[in-house]
């Protein structure tokens, strides 16, 4: 049974689809070698989390 709210009536974003953006975000936004997350500004520069 899809439980739909507001905001996905609104959107028409399927909760899997949702999801999916979100695991995409995280990937493009982590940086395999140094195993952190990173901010990235329009400038280039790489601004890792918990600095």
């Amino acid at each position: 049974m899809t439980v739909l709210n507001e905001l996905d009536s609104t959107c028409g974003i399927s909760d899997d689809e949702l999801t999916q953006r979100f695991k995409e975000a995280i990937r493009i936004k982590y940086d395999d070698e140094t195993k952190r997350a990173y901010l990235e500004y329009p400038d280039g520069r790489r601004e890792y989390v918990g600095e």
